[in-house]
C-alpha cells in the first residue's frame, strides 16, 4: 500500500539519486559497462579519415564510388538487481536501516542503467525467492523497483545467496550485469560456488552493506543481543576481554572468508557502510574499474 510517508520517501530517493546519476555516474556507467559488441548500421560514401578496413567492396563495385560500412555499439544491456531482504536488513544504528540504504543504492544503479537505455530487473530474496520483477526500461519502472524495495514484506528471515544467484542464472538468457546487494551475513562457503558460476556467465558485482555497530560493539557492560535472522537471544558482557577477543576473531574470519570467496570468483566488490556517503564508495568502484581497463 502506498502510504503518504512511503510516497514522500520514494520521491526523496528519486530526486537525490537522479541528480547523482546525471551529475556523476551516467557517463562512467556507460564507459565501463559495454554492450554485446558492434552492430551493422548503414553503408555511406567514403570520407577522408575512414578506415580502409571498413570499405564495402561489393557496394563500391556496384556504384562506382567508394563506400564504407558504419557500425554502432549494440548498447542495450540487462541489469539485474539482486537484493537481500533477510531480517538483518531491518537494522541500522546510524540514521537509516540497511533496507533503506539498499533502496537508494539500487535506485542509483537503476537510474544509471535506464539513462543509458538499458533494461533493469529486480530479484528480492531472503532464505527463499521473494519477488522477481522482469527487466524493463524507463523512469516509471525504476520507481516501481524502488517502491518494492521499500515496501515489500518478505516471508523469510534468513539468507540464501546461492539460490538467488542460481535463479538469476536460470532467468537471464544473455550475459548481463548483476548487482548482488547484501550484508553477506551467511557463511561464504555456502555461496562460493554460486558466485563462481554467476561470474562466469555475467558481470557480477557484490555490493556489501555494513553497519558499524555490527563489527564494533562498544564496551557498555552487560547487554542483550538478538540474531535478527534466527531470533536467538543471549546476554553478553561487552567489558569481558575474552568475549571481545572471540567476537573480533569471528568477525575477522567472516570478513576474510568473504574477501577470499569474491576474489577467487573474480567478483568486483563495493563495500558501503551505513555511516558513510555511498556516492564515495560507488566513485571508488568506478575508478578501480577504469584503472583496470586502462592496464589491459
Amino acid at each position: 500500500m502506498l502510504t503518504p510517508e512511503l510516497v514522500r520517501k520514494i520521491k526523496r530517493i528519486e530526486i537525490k539519486t537522479r541528480h547523482l546519476v546525471e551529475d556523476t555516474f551516467a557517463g562512467e556507467y556507460h564507459s565501463l559497462f559495454k554492450g554485446r559488441g558492434m552492430a551493422f548500421d548503414e553503408v555511406r560514401p567514403y570520407q577522408i579519415g575512414d578506415e580502409v578496413r571498413t570499405i564495402d567492396w561489393n557496394v563500391t563495385a556496384r556504384t562506382g564510388s567508394v563506400h564504407v560500412k558504419r557500425f554502432v555499439e549494440e548498447r542495450e544491456l540487462t541489469v539485474m538487481l539482486v537484493v537481500d531482504a533477510s531480517a538483518s536488513f531491518d537494522f541500522g544504528s546510524v540514521g537509516r536501516w540497511k533496507r533503506d540504504l539498499a533502496a537508494e543504492l539500487s535506485a542509483v544503479l537503476a537510474f544509471a542503467a535506464t539513462t543509458n537505455d538499458d533494461r533493469v530487473g529486480l530479484l528480492i530474496f531472503s532464505d527463499q525467492i521473494e519477488l522477481i520483477v522482469p527487466p524493463r526500461k524507463g523512469r516509471r519502472h525504476v520507481l516501481r523497483l524502488v517502491r518494492e524495495l521499500l515496501a515489500f514484506q518478505p516471508s523469510g528471515r534468513g539468507t540464501d545467496i546461492a539460490e538467488a544467484l542460481d535463479t538469476v542464472n536460470r532467468i537471464l538468457n544473455r550475459r548481463g550485469i548483476v548487482f548482488l546487494v547484501s550484508d553477506f551475513a551467511a557463511d561464504p562457503a555456502a555461496f562460493h560456488d554460486a558466485l563462481r558460476r554467476t561470474a562466469r556467465r555475467h558481470d557480477l558485482v557484490g555490493v556489501e552493506l555494513h553497519d558499524p555497530l555490527e563489527s564494533d560493539i562498544p564496551d557498555v557492560g552487560l547487554i542483550s543481543l538478538e540474531d535478527a535472522e534466527t531470533g536467538e537471544r543471549l546476554w553478553v558482557d561487552t567489558s569481558d576481554a575474552t568475549w571481545r577477543a572471540a567476537f573480533e576473531a569471528r568477525r575477522d574470519t567472516r570478513a576474510d572468508g568473504l574477501r577470499a570467496a569474491m576474489r577467487d570468483a573474480g567478483v568486483d566488490r563495493i563495500r558501503v557502510s551505513g555511516g558513510e556517503d555511498y556516492a564515495d564508495a560507488l566513485a571508488s568502484f568506478f575508478r578501480r574499474r577504469t584503472r583496470r581497463r586502462r592496464r589491459r
